[in-house]
């Protein structure tokens, strides 16, 4: 079975799809999809049009995150498409794992370092906030 191509699926969605989020006064218009690791509606980041694809979401018990990836070998399966791995070694670690994982598996190299930035921001946003003393005299 045939496939279009990315550039031409993109083309078509580019302007009206579920997942796009218009604000008056914004000149690039957000996305909601759930593999775009930036939330900006554009071709590189937009997880319907690519066969490889790749997102980052907490992980089910709040600790750590997953890393969502699309198999571009397995398109026309999907009950075999996606891989979901879970990190939950510490922000570090998890860290350079993901930087590992995706590096070593050489899966799409512009979407290393945002994946890295969404997983700092996932991680962050788990971070229970210090609460300061204060000195009673």
């Amino acid at each position: 079975m045939a496939t279009t191509s990315p550039h031409l699926n993109w083309l078509i969605i580019r302007n009206n799809n579920a997942y796009l989020l218009k604000k008056r006064d914004v000149k690039k218009p957000f996305s909601t999809e759930p593999s775009n690791l930036t939330n900006v509606s554009c071709y590189r980041y937009s997880g319907l049009v690519h066969k490889k694809t790749l997102g980052i979401v907490p992980a089910a018990d709040k600790k750590g995150f997953t890393v969502v990836m699309k198999k571009g070998k397995y398109a026309q399966r999907p009950a075999k498409n996606t891989v979901k791995v879970t990190m939950k070694a510490g922000p570090r670690r998890s860290l350079k794992k993901l930087r590992n994982l995706l590096i070593g598996n050489k899966y799409r190299k512009d979407l290393t370092q945002a994946a890295l930035r969404r997983a700092s921001a996932v991680l962050r946003s788990q971070k229970l906030p210090q609460i300061k003393k204060t000195k009673s005299a």
